[in-house]
């Protein structure tokens, strides 16, 4: 039989409990804990609508039941139970992996082994190479954890009102997009970026056109202009993130004219002051190897306060 499930209020509390203590003098328990838990509604959504597993076994069509794509709640050890899931990179069904969204405690490396074991008694079916876990402690420490095991995304983020404050460079402004009239150049933007550092392309990838079109619509996408000409965008989305009310990064790129001049920093300058409301932070996730963009964001006043890493999962 499966372990009983957890309330959504019951995940909302255990997710709180797990985050930076920093992110904790930036929204008020009570407000934070009702926005995590509408976030976890869905993770028990997850565990117990079988129509919707159905859809998704239908979709993923890896030869697997619908009741085998439901979230499992799993008393891992005596103080540690962990929501974890079945999930798919890129929606490649060759890339299983299980996801730990949830658990009653702060992660530590010693919970690994029992963690792993867990996720394959749960999901072994899928053949699932990795297990994914959050934790709010600095990369390093989950990275020599376990041999194998990598950086996935850092959460990089910090109230809109105090990055507003640093200065910004001369010919350096922000413009309200309009149209899609720069995309083109984005992608070759990162193209080439991609082609001087190989590693950047499995790092970050340029906003799609219908995610650009969604951040025009909400009027939070920006022209980069530096000494008057077009040399990238910054934008993000009105979201939720890790319970935090957020502008959640979309898309931060300068056009390499205008790469090596120090502009990243500013640009979040730029960007927080262009955006609306004090109560909300300027949010977004950066992949944990991508040492500049993580270097600018720390510049700019953002701190990084937890993410994701990837624990290799093998058959015992």
């Amino acid at each position: 039989m499966p372990d009983p499930l957890p309330t959504a209020a019951d995940l909302a509390a255990f997710s709180l409990a797990a985050q930076h203590p920093l992110t904790r003098t930036w929204v008020d328990d009570r407000t934070r804990l009702a926005l995590l838990a509408e976030e976890h509604a869905f993770d028990l959504q997850l565990a117990t609508d079988l129509d919707l597993a159905a859809q998704r076994a239908d979709f993923l069509n890896v030869g697997q039941p619908p009741a085998a794509f439901l979230n499992r709640w799993a008393e891992v050890g005596p103080d540690l139970g962990a929501m974890l899931s079945i999930r798919f990179e890129g929606l490649d069904r060759e890339k299983p992996f299980v996801d730990a969204s949830v658990t009653t405690r702060p992660l530590t490396p010693d919970d690994l082994p029992a963690l792993q074991q867990a996720a394959l008694d749960v999901y072994g079916a899928f053949q699932p190479g990795r297990l994914r876990v959050w934790s709010a402690a600095p990369l390093e420490g989950w990275t020599a954890a376990l041999p194998g095991a990598s950086a996935d995304l850092r959460v990089l983020a910090a109230p809109l009102a105090a990055l507003r404050r640093r200065g910004v460079p001369d010919g350096l402004t922000l413009r309200p997009a309009r149209d899609l009239t720069h995309h083109g150049e984005a992608v070759a933007a990162y193209a080439a970026v991609d082609a001087r550092h190989p590693q950047h392309a499995g790092q970050a990838r340029v906003i799609e056109e219908d995610d650009l079109r969604a951040c025009i619509e909400a009027g939070t996408m920006f022209d980069v202009l530096w000494r008057g000409s077009w040399s990238g965008y910054a934008g993000t989305l009105p979201e939720t993130q890790l319970g935090l009310p957020a502008q959640v990064v979309q898309e931060l790129l300068l056009a390499p004219h205008a790469r090596g001049h120090g502009l990243g920093p500013p640009l979040s300058t730029l960007l927080a002051r262009a955006l609306p409301g004090d109560e909300r932070v300027l949010s977004g996730t950066i992949h944990g190897e991508n040492l500049g963009a993580r270097r600018a964001a720390r510049n700019a006043g953002r701190h990084d306060v937890g993410g994701w890493s990837w624990v290799p999962l093998a058959e015992a």
